[in-house]
């Protein structure tokens, strides 16, 4: 941040912090767009505009692609407008569209950031089964009609628990930084319906990480990757050797950890 952005920012007097979810199908991405394209951003500011009374620049934990949604999106700005918190999330809500939702709000100290706290985050990603699709899930699950090998989806999963360096399953195109992340919980459950939840928490996410993991996952269970070759895709850090990236409908940001730092 610049020393007089920075400056001005300070001269503000509360830095609010908002939970956000959203389906994420009509938008492009969270991460605030030109128009006539709009993403979540662009209806978030606006509406905080009005109700804040004061221009709204937000900072989110996560620039989520389009098509993904979340259940637990992070954000603050720092305002001087003065609306009381116990207030916030049902002005704000009476102005948004019903695809996005203040879920709570509060206040943090100056220094917080809903993107550069985050301690960790967890992501899940849903995959609908069955010989026919189902059109109430469309927006929210990947469709794979063949019966997935889920023993061999779960050993393969495993296998990214712990510090790796995740290179084989980061896109090209996103902002430049260390592919080393730490997994500290992953599952693959059966939730009901025919639908699979994979469901992974880790201390940080590469460009498209999650899908292409998700996609590799798939070519496992389908058989066309052993659990072994899953493993040796990984330790080749080769993005080329991967297979294909998982569609975005199936995404969803679960929730954010900022440890001591902030919690709702």
């Amino acid at each position: 941040m610049k020393r007089e952005h920075k400056a001005e920012m300070k001269a503000r007097a509360r830095n609010v912090v908002l939970k956000v979810a959203y389906d994420g199908t009509d938008y492009h991405g969270f991460q605030r767009q030109t128009p006539p394209i709009i993403a979540v951003q662009n209806i978030l500011e606006e509406k905080l505009e009005v109700v804040f009374g004061d221009s709204i620049e937000l900072a989110a934990a996560g620039r989520t692609d389009a098509g993904v949604h979340a259940y637990g999106q992070v954000v603050n700005f720092f305002t001087n407008g003065r609306i009381p918190v116990d207030r916030i999330v049902r002005a704000v809500n009476s102005l948004l569209p019903q695809d996005i939702v203040v879920v709570a709000a509060g206040e943090a100290d100056f220094d917080f950031s809903a993107r550069h706290s985050a301690k960790s985050k967890t992501y899940s990603y849903r995959i609908q089964q069955g010989e026919a699709p189902n059109p109430m899930t469309a927006r929210y699950a990947w469709y794979i009609r063949r019966p997935l090998d889920l023993g061999a989806m779960r050993e393969a999963l495993n296998i990214i628990l712990g510090t790796h360096d995740f290179s084989a399953f980061r896109a090209s195109g996103g902002a430049p930084m260390s592919p080393v992340r730490t997994m500290y919980d992953v599952s693959l459950q059966e939730i009901g319906g025919g639908q699979l939840e994979c469901r992974i928490h880790g201390s940080g996410f590469l460009y498209h990480m999650v899908r292409n993991i998700i996609g590799t996952l798939a070519s496992v269970g389908l058989g066309y990757i052993t659990p072994a070759g899953f493993q040796k895709i990984l330790e080749g850090r080769d993005r080329t050797k991967a297979p294909a990236t998982a569609p975005a409908c199936g995404l969803f940001l679960d929730s954010v950890d900022y440890g001591s730092a902030f919690h709702f």
